[in-house]
């Protein structure tokens, strides 16, 4: 008989912030196989003598490709043991959770999820920066700002344009220029709020504020990398500076 896959959330990086569901399947699994962004702290509460297989990809950097990736997951399964699939954030939020679920359930591998609290969420809480609120934000959408294979983006600038709603932007370092320009494009004004939080969460959490207009140059000048969360809207004005924070002026100064 077959195993089955844990299809687990490991949150944005605090240790605090895992589900009791996520950490009951990492107890229960025989191997978790998990991606670069989960956190030293979250690994470490896995049970010793657990087997660990490393499949993390960064940016134009992917040693072990997507469809390997099922693979193992598979063949994992096939040897009848419990699979702990580890991402960061929530797996079903720009995550391929759902690609790997739907490979392995169409080779008859049952599955099942721990969901995680995505980074949007997490950043939101650590910073204090509402990602909806009354009078500033009525809805939040959420966007990719990298396209597989490095293809051009194509979103819908004029729907995410919108001075009504929150847009939080996951993996949009590379493009951010080209992010700004077309929502600026379709009406969204270059004094739109912009906050930046890389590592969200975690103790190397860094917070840049900036706005539309100057947020590729400022992003540049601080040398962000990913994984690096962008909140664009009214809601950023919300922010109260505090030790974390890597103001812009400062940013500039330094460069």
């Amino acid at each position: 008989m077959p195993g089955k896959v844990f299809l687990i959330g490991a949150g944005p990086g605090d240790p605090d912030l895992l589900t009791l569901r996520a950490l009951n399947m990492l107890k229960a699994a025989d191997v978790v196989v998990y991606d670069k962004l989960v956190s030293e702290e979250i690994l470490a509460l896995i049970p010793a003598g657990t087997e660990m297989i490393s499949v993390g990809k960064c940016p134009r950097n992917h040693p072990v490709p997507q469809e390997r990736i099922n693979e193992i997951l598979h063949e994992q399964a096939l040897l009848g043991r419990r699979v702990g699939r580890l991402k960061g954030g929530d797996p079903m939020i720009f995550g391929r959770g759902s690609e790997e679920a739907l490979y392995l359930m169409q080779h008859g591998v049952e599955v099942e999820y721990a969901p995680g609290i995505t980074a949007a969420q997490g950043a939101s809480c650590s910073t204090g920066v509402p990602l909806t609120h009354r009078g500033l934000a009525t809805g939040v959408q959420y966007v990719t700002g990298h396209r597989q294979a490095d293809k051009v983006l194509d979103l819908d600038w004029k729907r995410l344009a919108d001075p009504d709603t929150t847009l939080v932007v996951y993996m949009g370092v590379a493009n951010i220029g080209q992010i700004a320009m077309g929502l600026m494009t379709e009406g969204l004004s270059a004094g739109t709020p912009v906050m930046a939080i890389s590592r969200a969460t975690s103790a190397s959490e860094t917070r840049m504020i900036s706005t539309l207009g100057r947020i590729a140059e400022d992003t540049r000048d601080a040398g962000l990398k990913p994984p690096t969360l962008f909140i664009i809207g009214k809601v950023v004005s919300l922010y109260v500076e505090n030790p974390h924070a890597l103001p812009v002026d400062a940013v500039r100064a330094n460069g």
